[in-house]
């Protein structure tokens, strides 16, 4: 092997004497380094992308969620709170009401998910980041909302105006016919916009907050009556025993699901995305090794004296072949190296200078991680590896006897 290597070596740093090879040869390391340095960036880029698009959501979103089993609400009692209080884990929780209602102001009408939600909601979810006008509800008003800017441009809502209040409406809970009673079959209530939120385009059009105390009285709830309770973990959290913990208090009668679990869909979207992108640039990469077996042939073809001799000296054939698999995967391994490192340069000079914008505002977003520069290498050793052994595997008994 040591033997191998060394003439692999001599023979990848020593100039041919026909030009043309030495150009083939320039042009295969050139390719390799384009190759690591163009998938290593892209897939830096999405993952930037993929953080991007979910630093959204992970400020809406709690660490933890828990649904009824059955039916829409479950009811929690004093003593199952003060279990939850004792669980060191969690840091805080809050208790919700969400269902869907219609929202309206001046004959705009908009159908949306109230949110009640009680005075902890904020020590889980960073609402205060999310603002974009006015301010929180206080939580000891009873009439007070706040609703997304998606919300306040298709109604016309502008925070604090008392002359132009948002209505809430929903149906009545029952079983008889809307024109069988003489009463409204909804339930409305007014309310004061003292703030607006911005998330996204989907979330900005999606909530209003209130008050748990107001959307329990709306839809006809009890006092200890929920759809909801939303945790804030510690950062050191055993998530798979917190969930035991919660379901024991409950009973297994609840839905626990995760962060990830609760944007299922999203998640699931970036992760094909990102094989997609990975897969389509990886057979880029396996079109330009073509170049790395193409070089090798032709360095073959030039050394085929060489070998001739070296095969009377008594290396055998197996040896012979070594020294061109070798030489392939030095220049793949060595091209991949000096690719990620220059790869690694731009995601650091894009993230400390931003070089390049999506808007005038906003910088492309890109993310350094250590599994990029590891997926990235093993990828073209592998098929560096592939592309040496068939490059090598020419060389045979005859080959090198009609040298």
């Amino acid at each position: 092997m040591n033997f191998s290597f060394y003439i692999a070596k001599r023979y990848l740093l020593s100039k041919s004497s026909q030009n043309a090879i030495n150009i083939i040869n320039i042009v295969t390391s050139v390719v390799v380094v384009i190759g690591a340095l163009a998938l290593f960036i892209v897939l830096s880029g999405f993952a930037g992308l993929k953080t991007f698009s979910l630093s959204f959501s992970n400020d809406f979103d709690p660490d933890i969620k828990i649904e009824a089993a059955t039916g829409k609400s479950f009811r929690v009692s004093a003593t199952q709170l003060n279990q939850l209080k004792e669980i060191p884990e969690i840091v805080s929780f809050s208790q919700v009401v969400e269902e869907r209602v219609v929202l309206s102001l001046k004959n705009k009408h908009h159908i949306a998910n109230i949110k009640g939600v009680d005075a902890h909601f904020r020590e889980v979810n960073a609402m205060d980041s999310i603002m974009y006008v006015g301010n929180w509800m206080n939580s000891n008003a009873y009439d007070e909302a706040v609703i997304g800017i998606g919300v306040s441009n298709l109604l016309g809502v502008i925070a604090y105006d008392y002359s132009g209040l948002l209505e809430i409406i929903v149906p009545k809970p029952g079983t008889k016919s809307i024109t069988s009673s003489s009463k409204s079959p909804y339930e409305k209530v007014k309310v004061t916009t003292t703030g607006i939120y911005r998330i996204n385009e989907d979330l900005d059009t999606k909530y209003v907050f209130t008050n748990l105390s107001l959307a329990q009285e709306l839809l006809d709830f009890e006092v200890n009556e929920i759809t909801n309770i939303e945790f804030d973990l510690t950062p050191e959290a055993n998530e798979t025993a917190v969930k035991e913990k919660i379901s024991t208090v409950f009973n297994d009668e609840i839905i626990i699901k995760n962060r990830i679990e609760l944007n299922d869909a999203l998640y699931k979207m970036l992760n094909t995305e990102n094989l997609a992108i990975y897969l389509i640039f990886t057979l880029v990469l396996i079109l330009a090794l073509f170049n790395v077996v193409g070089a090798i042939v032709m360095m073959i073809l030039d050394k085929r004296k060489n070998m001739k001799t070296l095969f009377s000296m008594g290396t055998t054939v197996k040896e012979i072949k070594r020294i061109f698999f070798l030489q392939g995967i030095i220049i793949t391994v060595l091209g991949g190296l000096l690719g990620i490192t220059l790869g690694v340069i731009v995601i650091y000079l894009q993230l400390q200078f931003k070089l390049f914008y999506i808007t005038a505002s906003l910088p492309y977003p890109v993310e350094l991680k250590f599994m990029n520069c590891v997926t990235v290498f093993l990828t073209i050793t592998i098929l560096g590896v592939l592309a040496s052994f068939i490059a090598s595997n020419r060389i045979n008994r005859n080959f090198i006897a009609n040298a």
